[in-house]
């Protein structure tokens, strides 16, 4: 079984490429004028981007 702090780097790496694409989609919302679904995604993103900071924090803690 892999050690924590790797699996969560791993998991860390997946969730950023996911801010990453949820941020492109509200980039383009934005740019067809579809502000509502935009500004959802926006949040979304924050959430996630939000959760990656404690994941990395995390796996700084557990020495990743």
């Amino acid at each position: 079984m892999p050690r924590p702090a790797a699996e969560l780097g791993s998991i860390a790496t997946t969730l950023d490429e996911l801010a990453r694409r949820i941020r492109a989609l509200a980039d383009d919302h934005h740019g067809r004028k579809d502000e509502e679904t935009g500004i959802e995604l926006d949040e979304i993103e924050r959430s996630l981007a939000s959760g990656l900071r404690r994941l990395e924090r995390l796996v700084r803690t557990l020495g990743g």
